[in-house]
């Protein structure tokens, strides 16, 4: 005790001794109360800190911390670590006055019998609080009680009247709007290691001041992704999808959230996915025995199972597991579930928790993957925020006039056929020469070139080799002069044998290859999906590599202009070049050919008029499936931009009146016109179809009638009540009751409550607003009209009302989405 009481330097350097950490720790110890106040907290220093705070605060020990948010110099993971790890045990707030420098950096604590203070220049940082050069002083009240008691009531009154508290909502926001500082990026160009042995080094000082280092620990936006699905959890939700940019660590995130779930099943469509999987988990989870379901093992005893879909998702082995086996399933490259061995996988089993990872959250094959989640969605992180947080390499992306010309070809469902655009690729010498010209115009020394077929790669690897750049073909199936196999190909691109890889669709996932500095879109690009995935391989951060070259050869191909939406994440065309410019991620380059600026707007120009679009989009639909679409067929496949449109626009919206639709176009049968063309079938489904839900109150009522496909005229209170809790007690569902309602507060709502809320919100205003379908009858909480009788089994009538209720559920849970996406 004398010791702590007795004036101390602290100048750090490379004795543990002089290390601030090393003092800090026999004062949290110690201590009855601490106070902290720093111009920024940084992730580095606050993992220094977790573990020695945990036994005080689970003492009770009140802890304040005062830190600043000028420049974005506090990183966003620093705060979510403590918010993980201590919640509201910690009180977290964020000095508020912007008119005045904030640079304080001291220690304060309350002792049994004394109170000390370290004052200096220590931020909470790893290096400030180490080996890092900073002066600190510690002393106590028994040396200058008058000085300790002057700083202890200015930080009272900075923390109390100058200062805000960071709850979820504030946090979230500072995060969402968080770019990595330059001040940052100086330093990272100053280090001559790479940064994956800078945090070797980190975490072997960590080691000697925290326990359990042992495995690693989550970093950056794996903290707040972590914090973001705990948080969903303890509001009720069963499913979650996370989306982020390549880069970020998904497998290990989902191995670091599995940690309290004891049997977990991880599922993906390729073998190496599952093997570098396994490989994670292993380093998270060490104790647990592990196993695969593939083509070559059928392993079914282990905690951790590692399936491929297409052995998993067969009917022979799907039952190999009971339902419930697993208490916490992973599904890699979520926009995959859309298909049909996926979604068998995800309807048998009964998880307590289903995590979806992707990078590419938009629709897949034609079906919405948000949907799959109940779009709860806790955490994104897109492409262009990764890269202005500094957890991807910027690019330079220069789109380049291609004179090919493509308005001979057919554009079937979305896509060129491959034999047209081999016609019009192989061989083609002045193409060759342009891509050859542009590859020689910026250095690169690693590059991928995204080719349309295996002719076209097989060609392109010639061509490069022919002209002295040493170059290989990777494609599925028997190979051809230039070819190799996938692994093969990497190695030699790593060890600089050969100069480029000319791939077919074997690169856009699961490729780890940081050091590739260039890649090339040769092909016609169709998708944002595949125009991320690709972008996306080259982005990963490696030592000397200051940004990614990104040549895309474009001509007058379907869907080309929009390469500019995609590129930045928003419509560019509707801003001025100062807001274009801004939707640019930092360290960015976009540089297009003025020749394609014109492209583009000519192309603009020739566009269909808006409902000669969604005529054609429903076509396509129609085309796809090969029968007439359902609503919820329709809303799964067609294309955001049109369907946004749609909604947008209600004189050129299908789904409102969908019947009349399908009428115009000539699309009902007989018995289906003798049905929904008729009063009062078409004025009740259109009636249901077309009223207000800004609110989601209405749609268990509506449940309740259809029953399953078995509708009733009538429904008791009873019957309500059951509807209505199935409804509200689903995922996060709860949330829509009541804004103002906690989760907690709703799971003490009594059953009175609930049938309260039913008959003064949506029964109520289905008697106002029904167009008197929906009557008050004896006994019944609600009716139906009694003309509605005849129908009540009808499967044309039961089908129609089944496809609206499913229609506009899933629509409100996107509105709702994307609602919260925006604040």
């Amino acid at each position: 005790m004398n010791e702590v009481r007795q004036g101390k330097a602290i100048t750090g350097g490379d004795v543990p001794d002089r290390f601030l950490i090393t003092s800090l720790r026999v004062s949290i110890r110690q201590a009855e109360r601490i106070d902290f106040i720093t111009s920024f907290l940084m992730e580095s220093g606050v993992r220094l800190l977790i573990q020695e705070l945990r036994d005080p605060i689970e003492r009770g020990v009140p802890v304040r911390i005062l830190t600043g948010n000028y420049l974005n110099i506090t990183q966003p993971s620093a705060l979510y670590l403590l918010r993980k790890e201590f919640g509201n045990k910690i009180d977290l707030h964020f000095y508020n006055e912007r008119n005045r420098s904030f640079h304080a950096k001291s220690y304060i604590f309350r002792m049994k019998d004394h109170r000390e203070i370290y004052v200096g220049s220590s931020n909470i940082s790893f290096s400030a609080m180490t080996s890092g050069i900073e002066w600190n002083y510690r002393f106590t009240d028994v040396l200058d009680a008058q000085s300790l008691q002057e700083y202890c009531d200015e930080f009272d009154d900075l923390f109390d009247h100058h200062s805000y508290a960071i709850d979820d909502e504030v946090l979230k926001e500072y995060s969402d709007h968080w770019h990595c500082p330059s001040v940052y990026l100086d330093i990272e160009r100053t280090k001559a290691k790479t940064r994956s042995v800078r945090i070797a080094e980190e975490d072997t000082l960590i080691s000697n001041w925290v326990q359990d280092t042992a495995r690693p620990q989550p970093r950056g936006a794996q903290i707040e992704a972590l914090y973001a699905l705990e948080q969903s959890r303890a509001q009720g939700a069963q499913k979650a999808l996370v989306q982020a940019a390549t880069g970020i660590g998904k497998t290990y995130l989902a191995a670091f959230d599995s940690m309290k779930f004891h049997r977990v099943l991880f599922v993906a469509h390729r073998h190496e996915i599952l093997k570098q999987a396994q490989q994670s988990f292993h380093k998270i989870r060490p104790a647990d025995s592990y196993g695969f379901f593939d083509g070559d093992a059928k392993d079914t005893t282990q905690t951790m199972i590692f399936a491929s879909v297409e052995t998993l998702g067969n009917e022979k082995y799907l039952k190999s597991f009971d339902s419930t086996a697993f208490d916490y399933i992973v599904v890699d490259e979520f926009h995959h579930a859309v298909t049909k061995q996926y979604q068998k996988i995800l309807a048998y089993f009964i998880p307590q928790f289903l995590l979806g990872l992707t990078a590419t959250p938009e629709r897949m094959d034609g079906r919405d993957i948000y949907e799959l989640c109940d779009y709860n969605v806790p955490f994104e992180l897109s492409l262009h925020d990764a890269i202005n947080k500094n957890f991807l390499c910027p690019f330079h992306y220069y789109g380049i006039y291609d004179e090919t010309d493509y308005s001979g070809l057919k554009f079937v469902r979305g896509h060129y056929e491959e034999k047209e655009l081999n016609k019009i690729y192989i061989g083609n010498q002045h193409r060759s020469d342009l891509i050859y010209k542009y590859y020689k115009k910026y250095p690169a020394r690693k590059v991928l070139g995204f080719c349309c077929s295996r002719k076209h790669a097989e060609d392109m690897a010639k061509e490069f080799t022919l002209r002295g750049i040493p170059s290989a073909a990777v494609y599925s199936g028997r190979g051809g002069p230039y070819a190799m196999n996938r692994k093969e190909a990497l190695n030699a691109l790593r060890i600089g044998k050969i100069s480029v890889i000319f791939s077919v669709d074997m690169f856009s996932e699961g490729l780890d290859v940081p050091n590739v500095d260039m890649v090339m879109f040769l092909r016609p690009t169709e998708s944002p999906i595949v125009f991320l995935q690709q972008l996306g391989r080259g982005l990963r951060k490696s030592e000397g590599k200051a940004y990614l070259t990104v040549l895309d050869f474009i001509g007058n191909y379907a869907r080309a202009g929009q390469v500019r939406t995609w590129i930045t994440g928003k419509n560019t065309e509707t801003k001025t070049p100062e807001q274009a410019e801004e939707a640019i991620p930092d360290r960015c380059l976009v540089d297009f050919d003025m020749k394609l600026i014109d492209l583009f707007h000519e192309m603009e120009q020739k566009s269909m008029k808006v409902s000669d679009r969604i005529d054609g989009e429903v076509d396509r639909i129609r085309e796809e499936l090969h029968h007439i679409p359902t609503r919820m067929e329709l809303f799964s496949n067609m294309d955001d931009e049109i369907y946004d449109f749609c909604r947008a626009h209600r004189q050129y919206d299908p789904f409102r009146r969908y019947i009349d639709y399908r009428f115009q176009r000539g699309w009902l049968s007989e018995a289906e016109k003798k049905i929904l063309e008729a009063e009062p079938a078409k004025d009740f489904l259109e009636m249901i179809s077309t009223t207000a839900m800004a609110k989601v109150y209405k749609m268990p009522i509506l449940l309740c009638f259809y029953n399953n496909g078995h509708p009733r005229m009538e429904i008791t209170d009873q019957q309500v009540l059951q509807s209505w809790k199935k409804f509200f007690h689903t995922g996060t569902n709860w949330q829509d009751i009541d804004p103002k309602l906690s989760y907690a507060e709703f799971q003490k709502m009594t059953d009175a409550q609930h049938l309260r809320k039913a008959k003064t919100m949506p029964i109520h205003f289905l008697l106002k607003s029904g167009k008197g379908f929906f009557v008050e009858k004896p006994n019944a909480a609600l009716a139906l009209r009694e003309d509605l009788h005849p129908l009540i089994n009808d499967p044309i009538f039961i089908q129609e009302w089944k496809d609206i209720i499913d229609y506009r559920t899933i629509d409100y849970y996107r509105r709702r989405y994307y609602k919260k996406k925006k604040r």
